[in-house]
């Protein structure tokens, strides 16, 4: 096993077909930093400390925290229905069976709470059996993916989830991804902002992430990476260019995996977590939000039906927790998660530790690929 940092993420480069890649190692003061590679697959724009990726799900950590802003401002409490203000999921209808027709349903036993959100287990996301029939107009009519040109503007996209049924009774699942997009929806009703203008007062400006954001500002655009993806002969192609999709703000600001940011950036977010909720002396979370945010809330029966996506691990608010010690790297408490474009960030509270890794090649499904694997590993042994 390489010692070297450098050398892990080179040797994904280098052989391909990750194009390249930043990693940040913290533990207290002490930051390694390394990036390798280019910000694009034609080798014109080495890639740097501060260059800018979409970070896909490493979204869904910051959106729990100013989901629990909220609760700590008093406007909202983890166990309040959510339909004063989502009236469209006022009287879900949930799938009399989870692998049944779109058309044979029951009501829902009880009402939506802030708590179901938090924890993916509202009823509404992804399973491990991508094939069901209740998961189609999930892609279909709500346009979930990485392209958020295509996602019709929060009302709209409400007004879609609306008629779309429950897979299972609100609190019986986990399911992946759309509860998050729904908190995007929340903050902006409660507070009477926009997400993107939520998150940047909030968060944002007071943590210094000045690259982080739902759009990529011209005067940034030299350092934001292109996106790609594996084609079927094993080669990759562009999906996204600096110049594309990120450089307006999208009509549906995905609480789910919209933003951009920065490694640097994330170690902020990630810094204040492990400090109990404080930024340079200012308390942004409580220390019991941010204890919710890192402890698991799944039962055993959950974890286990989520294998696919969380691998034995439970889940917080926002990101999985670790409970097993399946792999070398999983640590009992370790919070944070991956996104769906190469990206991955957790923190280490028994540690002090931040490992953060985005790379610009997306995944090929829920499984972590060999690079962050590897990565994991090395942030594993080097904080020690």
């Amino acid at each position: 096993m390489t010692n070297d940092l450098h050398e892990i993420l080179h040797a994904h480069v280098d052989k391909g077909p990750v194009p390249g890649a930043v990693g940040l190692v913290a533990r207290g003061d002490r930051v390694e930093v390394q990036a390798t590679g280019s910000a694009d697959a034609e080798g014109t724009v080495p890639m740097a400390r501060d260059s800018i990726f979409r970070i896909a799900s490493m979204t869904k950590p910051i959106v729990a925290a100013a989901v629990m802003m909220l609760v700590e401002d008093g406007r909202i409490a983890l166990d309040d229905r959510i339909d004063r203000w989502l009236p469209e999921l006022a009287s879900p209808k949930v799938l009399r069976r989870p692998s049944g027709p779109l058309d044979d349903v029951v009501p829902a036993v009880r009402q939506l709470t802030v708590f179901d959100l938090l924890t993916f287990r509202a009823g509404y996301g992804y399973p491990s059996e991508f094939t069901l029939p209740g998961v189609a107009p999930l892609f279909s009519e709500l346009k979930q993916g990485p392209e958020p040109a295509d996602v019709p503007p929060p009302d709209e996209w409400m007004a879609k989830l609306s008629r779309i049924p429950l897979l299972n009774q609100p609190g019986e699942a986990w399911l992946y991804n759309t509860c998050s997009d729904i908190q995007g929806v929340l903050i902006a009703r409660v507070s009477g902002r926009s997400l993107p203008e939520f998150l940047a007062e909030r968060l944002f400006e007071p943590l210094g992430m000045k690259d982080t954001g739902f759009m990529v500002p011209t005067a940034a655009l030299g350092r934001f990476t292109s996106l790609y993806r594996i084609d079927p002969n094993g080669g990759i192609r562009l999906v996204d260019s600096p110049d594309g999709q990120w450089t307006s703000m999208p009509a549906f600001a995905s609480g789910g995996g919209g933003l951009v940011s920065t490694v640097d950036d994330w170690l902020a977010f990630a810094r204040m977590m492990l400090a109990d909720g404080t930024a340079g002396g200012r308390p942004l979370l409580s220390p019991a939000s941010v204890r919710r945010m890192t402890t698991d809330h799944l039962t055993a029966a959950q974890r286990e039906a989520s294998r696919l996506f969380l691998e034995g691990q439970g889940w917080g608010f926002g990101g999985s927790v670790d409970v097993a010690a399946v792999d070398p790297w999983n640590v009992p408490g370790r919070y944070g998660w991956i996104g769906g474009t190469g990206t991955t960030a957790h923190i280490v509270p028994s540690t002090g530790t931040v490992a953060i890794m985005l790379s610009q090649l997306e995944m090929t499904g829920p499984t972590p690929p060999a690079p962050m694997r590897d990565f994991w590993r090395y942030a594993a042994e080097a904080s020690h």
